[in-house]
């Protein structure tokens, strides 16, 4: 289950996810929703570190080691001998390697980007129009009573319960609404 609250301005929706953390939501069940790119960590605290950097730098490696064996295999395969010369040259070699792993960085780069964005959507999510016209969501996942949940890199994987969590899920999803309308809400919706 989840509640989207619409929040007209940053301030208010800074507000709520404060008021949302403070109430014990943890800030592994609190997403924000908005069409213009704020930097990390502005609405939602201790955001997760990017990991698709990792993606870029794979790709690249992969790519330079895939150009080495087009230039050089090529030219092993199929030798010129053109005086004392070698068969690998080292400058079209290298051309051939930068471009290669260019190509496949720029590759990882987008594929990574797809995923961080979790773009195409594997589930359906929440959304309200208002997000696309300014304003900014704060999505808050219930859980079943009891159920674990990400708290960040403080917890220990498995072990952390946030303290709303324990609570029933109609329980969550009644108190993370009256907090958002409290922070100054338009309006929330359930799913």
């Amino acid at each position: 289950m989840e509640v989207l609250g619409i929040f007209r301005d940053i301030a208010t929706a800074g507000q709520g996810v404060e008021a949302l953390v403070k109430a014990g939501f943890a800030e592994g069940q609190i997403t924000s929703l908005t069409s213009v790119p704020y930097p990390d960590g502005v609405l939602v605290p201790g955001g997760r570190r990017s990991w698709w950097r990792w993606l870029t730098l794979a790709g690249g490696l992969v790519g330079a080691g895939a150009g080495f064996g087009l230039a050089a295999g090529t030219a092993w395969l199929y030798p010129v001998q053109t005086g004392d010369k070698p068969i690998i040259a080292l400058y079209p070699t290298a051309i051939i390697v930068f471009e290669v792993a260019l190509l496949c960085a720029i590759v990882g780069t987008v594929v990574g980007m797809f995923l961080e964005m979790r773009l195409p959507p594997r589930d359906k999510r929440l959304y309200d129009p208002a997000i696309a016209e300014g304003c900014i969501g704060i999505s808050v996942t219930v859980h079943a009573g009891g159920e674990v949940v990400a708290c960040g890199e403080a917890g220990e994987a498995g072990t952390c319960i946030g303290v709303v969590a324990a609570l029933a899920a109609p329980e969550q999803r009644e108190q993370a609404e009256e907090i958002m309308r409290q922070a100054g809400a338009l309006r929330t919706r359930t799913e």
